[in-house]
């Protein structure tokens, strides 16, 4: 199982971290040992101060695919759900600075929990989705997929083009503006159009 993740996918999230507007999808990737499943905790890592939720939409490849072509790429999903894209954010500074890769705060123990998949035929758009966070019951993150720079059958389609999709893999697909930092003993509970998908604490 891959783990993908698109990077600036919305325009307001790049904006606030001064970063330029991607003409074509950007993606890294998580290991297999990233993902936290059944709402189980998050336990806060020692070799960072500075964990930042980011929030998502993540889709469920559903099939087999290379070289997908956009009108084609709403057939490889069937599922989503609500991630979080948790990130060191001090140990992300320093690899910019120091112009090292970033899966040391992107790819560690624990860093994308995953909320219950839904199918995507029980939404009536899912291209103008509403979803947001709430930490300790207080709105902390809010997005609309309407709102994302490349879609979902645009990021298939583009991904496709360099890896295999494999049934199984889940994309990541970019977080909107208001990410922010989380602390032991939050609670966040994530929805999409107000249906809870993801119910985890911090420890």
């Amino acid at each position: 199982m891959k783990i993908i993740c698109i990077g600036r996918n919305y325009a307001d999230h790049a904006k606030e971290f001064n970063n330029d507007v991607p003409e074509k999808p950007i993606f890294f990737f998580k290991p297999d040992t990233s993902i936290i499943t059944r709402n189980r905790p998050f336990f806060y890592p020692d070799f960072s101060e500075e964990i930042h939720f980011e929030t998502e939409i993540v889709l469920k490849i559903s099939r087999l695919g290379k070289n997908i072509a956009p009108k084609f790429a709403h057939r490889y999903y069937r599922e989503f759900t609500l991630g979080i894209d948790l990130t060191a954010r001090d140990r992300q500074k320093e690899c910019k600075k120091n112009g090292w890769p970033w899966e040391i705060a992107k790819g560690f123990e624990g860093s994308a929990p995953i909320g219950r998949f839904v199918p995507v035929e029980d939404y009536d758009d899912i291209h103008k989705l509403n979803f947001h966070l709430n930490i300790n019951d207080e709105q902390a993150q809010k997005g609309n997929t309407a709102d994302m720079i490349f879609s979902f059958e645009d990021i298939i389609a583009y991904v496709s083009q360099f890896l295999t999709l494999k049934m199984g893999d889940l994309i990541f697909t970019g977080t909107p503006a208001g990410v922010g930092p989380v602390k032991i003993n939050d609670r966040l509970t994530g929805y999409v159009e107000n249906k809870k998908l993801i119910d985890f604490r911090v420890k």
